[in-house]
């Protein structure tokens, strides 16, 4: 069975853990024992049962009701596998989020009803990250409406609104899906809820079945393999990852940026010898000639048109700080030093608003060119995500994240 993984986003109190937590047991993801336990923690602490406490592994969590660090649970429903990437929502936790997204199919949005909360600023720094990821199908469900008496008026509002956002950073409307919730009574969750009559939609789990069954799960593509490294003190056998096409014995590779041409001798994947592997596949490849260049970023295919290699680079970067002091980025496995940077201009992730080139402010977007020390191979996020994205560091610090847009 195939399992769908599903980041969540959205603010630290619009309910991401009781949803999960909910679902756990609407769908009968979990044992009676680990609802039983999470009740007994609830009477200690001296408070009424919340389903997120099933989900939060420390005690000391459910102290500062907040979940502090990136959380998996997952779900079976209707003969189909999700895995919820519980992300935590509070700014100072961006990078954890940043790496709970990566790995994520399509995203949920929870957002409160409530009217002291709603959409946020950090809501839609979430979305813009998204986006910025790969992320390309968005569900967006509306939480707590319960709240507000399960108002048709507030659901349609905040779905304006978001709607609105998502069209000026170019989400298609197409991808996007909204779903009125109450994570914590478990209204339309699993099954429609008659609290919400005016809504005419299907529930959230059948939203994300239809929204996985939309997906693209395996497009091969041109044939390109992220070298992680040496497998022999020869330098005659690399390991690395399948990450677009496919290969078999007896091709031969391009390894960029260095243009050296090799043929495959021997191909293994987990241990075995194997004719060929495909895009996913962890392989080691024994060469026919001794690579004399540390192996540890190069990129194997089979035409150079598949990539490109340079220098210069052109990209959106998101930064977690002020930028400052000796600039990197980490890419393709390898950290390379940024000899000049340039923001060409700046980006309001919270309004999708262009603004005068400056610089970038935290949390906060810019298009900016990038001379490196040397070359790498690379292509636009658009085209190949795996090999156009980077991390980007100050004074070896993470500090943001980019995305190659020419």
């Amino acid at each position: 069975m195939i399992v769908n993984r599903v980041t969540l986003l959205g603010n630290k109190d619009h309910g991401k853990s009781t949803l999960i937590g909910s679902l756990l047991m609407e769908t009968g993801s979990i044992s009676e024992q680990r609802i039983r336990d999470a009740k007994k923690t609830s009477k200690k602490l001296g408070r009424q049962f919340e389903p997120g406490y099933i989900l939060d592994s420390f005690e000391e969590e459910r102290l500062n009701e907040m979940t502090i660090d990136t959380t998996r649970a997952q779900v079976k429903y209707r003969n189909t596998g999700f895995e919820f990437i519980d992300v935590p929502g509070h700014e100072e936790l961006m990078k954890n989020m940043l790496s709970g997204a990566s790995y994520a199919d399509f995203a949920l949005l929870l957002i409160s009803a409530k009217p002291d909360e709603g959409i946020t600023g950090q809501t839609k720094r979430h979305i813009f990250v998204a986006k910025m990821l790969g992320i390309r199908k968005l569900v967006v469900a509306v939480n707590k409406l319960d709240a507000v008496n399960y108002s048709k008026e507030r659901f349609e509002e905040i779905k304006n609104d978001v709607g609105d956002y998502l069209d000026k950073i170019g989400f298609k409307n197409i991808n996007i899906s909204f779903v009125p919730i109450s994570a914590y009574n478990a209204e339309n969750l699993v099954k429609r809820s008659n609290k919400t009559g005016w809504y005419k939609g299907k529930s959230l789990m059948d939203i994300l079945v239809e929204v996985s069954k939309s997906t693209k799960k395996d497009v091969d593509g041109e044939l390109i393999i992220q070298i992680q490294g040496f497998f022999d003190k020869e330098r005659k056998s690399v390991f690395g990852k399948v990450i677009s096409g496919s290969i078999k014995r007896g091709d031969r590779i391009i390894l960029l940026p260095s243009g050296k041409s090799t043929k495959i001798l021997k191909l293994f994947e987990s241990g075995n010898e194997a004719s060929s592997a495909r895009k996913g596949s962890v392989v080691t490849l024994e060469l026919d000639k001794r690579i004399g260049i540390d192996a540890r970023g190069l990129v194997g295919v089979k035409r150079k048109s598949s990539c490109r290699s340079g220098s210069n680079i052109h990209a959106m970067l998101l930064t977690t700080k002020r930028i400052g002091g000796k600039p990197s980025i980490k890419m393709n496995g390898v950290e390379i030093d940024c000899m000049k940077m340039t923001v060409k201009k700046m980006i309001d992730v919270t309004t999708g608003e262009s603004m005068a080139s400056g610089s970038i402010k935290p949390l906060n977007a810019g298009i900016v060119e990038i001379k490196l020390a040397k070359d790498i191979a690379m292509d636009t996020f658009e085209k190949n995500p795996e090999i156009g994205r980077f991390v980007f560091y100050t004074d070896r610090k993470f500090s943001g994240i980019g995305i190659i847009t020419e």
